[in-house]
């Protein structure tokens, strides 16, 4: 099947995390198709060269931004512009057939089923279900369709400021024309829909076979005990579900984690693991891969909604630096 691949995007080393995670459950699935990432000037070499030993290609691609502020802001999403660069995706015309899946989903199990579907096929999104959520979707590479996006983009713009509103304006017939394009939930199960429905869940939980991380909180955006095999902190967020989380970190901290130790060597990254000593609160192992990041590193951070508050960020931390200024 050299001519289909799944098809991901990472804007960041953040995002790249999460690609990397996204590639090897599609790995340890025995997926028979190919791996693409397609990836921004942001991510850094050594995230580059840990996605080439995943993926079978890593593709530079240039950054898009729908600068649409008003809508994103509608959303509280700013950070969702640059995912207009996931329309990079249809120049990609080496292949006949695409499945494009977001950085922050993760697959449960074999989904090369998926390629059976035509173009484009998705599942409707929980907020909206005229509307098909934008995280996974089977599509055709064609240079003439993304030329078509592109003019569509400048003529129309995107009614949410992202490229889920793009896409649903593009294949405005989604909702109505073919049934055979709307996928089972089972293959984009985001975590708030577990909550919204929770009988549903009970009941069709169980076949979920793709799990979606929606929101501002990633999986990333926690710490994680590499000894206790949990979570660092009280997991209260309702668009998270603690199992899929677990299963995310999991594949990360044993999968991914030391290949980015060893292709970032003495240079520091925020690994989002330590190794927690038997309840004696005192870290080991990995904490000291954890490094300080600076000011204007944290600040972008925060802005982008990125703020480690299961870590570095924590309450704890923010209260003990508000101190230091009164004393």
């Amino acid at each position: 099947m050299a001519d289909q691949a799944f098809v991901t995007l990472a804007t960041n080393d953040n995002y790249a995390k999460g690609a990397m995670v996204l590639g090897r459950s599609l790995r340890n699935h025995k997926t028979s198709r190919k791996l693409v990432v397609m990836i921004g000037p942001h991510v850094s070499n050594p995230s580059r060269t840990v996605l080439q030993h995943i993926f079978d290609e890593v593709k530079l691609v240039d950054l898009l931004d729908s600068r649409d502020a008003t809508h994103l802001a509608m959303l509280k999403r700013p950070d969702l512009g640059v995912t207009f660069t996931k329309l990079h995706c249809w120049t990609l015309t080496q292949f006949t057939k695409c499945v494009f899946m977001d950085a922050d989903t993760m697959v449960l199990a074999n989904v090369d089923e998926l390629f059976d579907r035509e173009e484009l096929s998705a599942a409707p999104d929980p907020g909206w279900p005229d509307c098909f959520n934008s995280g996974v979707f089977v599509f055709r590479p064609s240079n003439e369709t993304h030329g078509q996006l592109l003019t569509y983009c400048t003529e129309h713009g995107s009614f949410d400021g992202g490229d889920q509103g793009v896409l649903n304006g593009f294949f405005s017939d989604w909702a109505t024309a073919d049934i055979s394009k709307h996928l089972p939930f089972i293959y984009n199960l985001s975590s708030i829909a577990i909550y919204s429905y929770l009988p549903a869940f009970k009941q069709y939980g169980a076949n979920a076979k793709v799990v979606h991380f929606l929101g501002q909180t990633k999986p990333w955006s926690y710490t994680y005990d590499t000894k206790g095999k949990r979570l660092m902190g009280d997991v209260q967020d309702p668009c998270m579900h603690p199992t899929y989380l677990l299963m995310w970190w999991e594949i990360y901290s044993t999968a991914v984690l030391p290949m980015l130790f060893k292709e970032f060597g003495d240079q520091p990254f925020h690994s989002g693991c330590v190794a927690v000593e038997n309840g004696d609160g005192k870290a080991a192992g990995l904490h000291h891969n954890v490094p300080s990041i600076s000011s204007e590193e944290r600040k972008q951070m925060w802005e982008q909604g990125q703020a480690d508050y299961m870590g570095i960020d924590c309450f704890d931390n923010i209260q003990k630096k508000l101190d230091s200024f009164l004393k």
